[in-house]
């Protein structure tokens, strides 16, 4: 038997958030945001690069704030007004990128 897929336009309870496990990441107001130290505007740009090639192949787009030395990331679903599984998914996807760059979140 499979598990269902999360319905993608659901909106998650604080607590299906935090069983998430999103290191690094706060949920305010119905967003999940997370700053990634990258040290550099070169790397920080690679990062943006990145988050939007997974945002454009998912059709779900974050806020993003590119300075030196750092990427501010927050996602949420603004069609539903809060945060989905899709934003989950996403969130999850940034770290990765950012841990592939050799990027922390900022703390």
């Amino acid at each position: 038997m499979s598990e269902s897929k999360p319905d993608p336009k659901k909106t998650l309870t604080s607590d299906e958030i935090a069983e998430a496990g999103l290191d690094g990441w706060t949920e305010d107001g119905g967003t999940l945001t997370a700053t990634f130290a990258t040290k550099s505007f070169a790397t920080g740009l690679e990062l943006v690069n990145l988050i939007g090639a997974s945002a454009e192949e998912n059709n779900h787009h974050p806020d993003l704030l590119l300075t030196y030395p750092s990427v501010q990331v927050t996602w949420s679903s603004h069609d539903v007004g809060g945060i989905t599984s899709r934003d989950v998914r996403l969130a999850r996807a940034t770290t990765e990128h950012a841990e592939g760059l050799g990027i922390s979140v900022a703390g």
